[in-house]
């Protein structure tokens, strides 16, 4: 399910004489829920399940994919960084320049145990495994 199927406020739709709404450089988090991810090869690399917000400054961290397992169970999730995924208006999903072997062999982790998202020496594990920087707050006077 994509973006457009998601939007139930009508967000994406065209306007008369007019462009569509804030998207896509604005968009509604529970709208990209659902949406597929895949690499530049065309390969499927799971699809988003969850957005992670640092709630402290509003910016998104993360989106959180699954991948692998069947009707959920096996499945395993990996925190991707948000920086890593570029939106495909074309085909309204989201890509992730990395092979699928790789990222089989990503820093993942259990439905049921997740990571400390906010310990730096994690962020630093996860930013450096999709060869990213994390995102540095501005320095407070």
């Amino acid at each position: 399910m994509n973006y457009e199927d998601r939007d139930t406020y009508g967000i994406y739709k065209r306007k008369s004489g007019h462009e569509r709404g804030p998207g896509p450089r604005l968009m509604g988090a529970d709208t990209l829920i659902g949406n597929e991810v895949f690499n530049p090869k065309d390969e499927n690399l799971g699809e988003i399940k969850e957005i992670m917000l640092d709630t402290s400054n509003g910016k998104v961290c993360y989106a959180v994919l699954s991948f692998g397992g069947f009707l959920g169970m096996g499945e395993k999730l990996f925190a991707v960084p948000w920086s890593a995924l570029k939106l495909d208006t074309a085909n309204k999903r989201f890509v992730l320049n990395v092979e699928k072997d790789r990222l089989k062999n990503a820093p993942g982790f259990d439905k049921n145990d997740w990571p400390d998202m906010a310990d730096q020496s994690w962020v630093d594990k996860i930013h450096s495994y999709y060869g990213t920087k994390p995102y540095m707050d501005p320095p407070r006077m």
